[in-house]
Formats: structure tokens, sequence, C-alpha cells
């Protein structure tokens, strides 16, 4: 069976930004530079949390003309993107 998320498949980080805040521009650059370094022609999945900054029109519409699908945890849950939560675990 095929992954649709190529990053999550070659455990790869694409783009990043660290801050002290949760604000939308430091997600926005981080998807900005993941979007630059993206080599897999393919479709792929963005998946997040439902925070704010990946909620913000913004980021939306940024996923939305790179042609990356977005999805959801239906509420927080830090075991739903394990992967993530322990990079960010470990850059705090």
């Amino acid at each position: 069976m095929s992954r649709p998320n190529i990053a999550l498949h070659i455990k790869k980080i694409m783009g990043y930004n660290v801050s002290n805040s949760l604000a939308t521009s430091g997600t926005l650059r981080a998807l900005e530079m993941a979007i630059k370094n993206r080599s897999y022609e393919g479709k792929l999945i963005h998946h997040s949390d439902r925070g704010i900054q990946y909620c913000s029109d913004s980021y939306q519409e940024l996923l939305s003309k790179a042609d990356i699908i977005p999805s959801m945890t239906e509420k927080y849950d830090p075991y739903a993107n394990a992967i993530a939560e322990r990079i960010n675990g470990i850059l705090k």
C-alpha cells in the first residue's frame, strides 16, 4: 500500500520555523519552505491538529495553491501525529 505523505515516508523535515509564538506567520514560513523544497510531484496530505494557525484562511489558501490536501484531527490529540510531536519535543 502506498503512503500519501512522502515527507512522512522518508522522514525528512521539509520546512520548519522556530518561534516563541504560535502565530500564523511562523507556520506560513515553514509551509513555504516545505513547498519550495518539495520534489515529489504526487498528491500530498498535510495532517495537523486544529490549531488556529493551521485553520487560518492564509494557511489553508497556501495549501490549496500548492495542491496539498488538508487533514486535521477531530480534537486535539498529540498521538495523532506522533512523529511531529516528538520533533517538537526535541526542539523545545
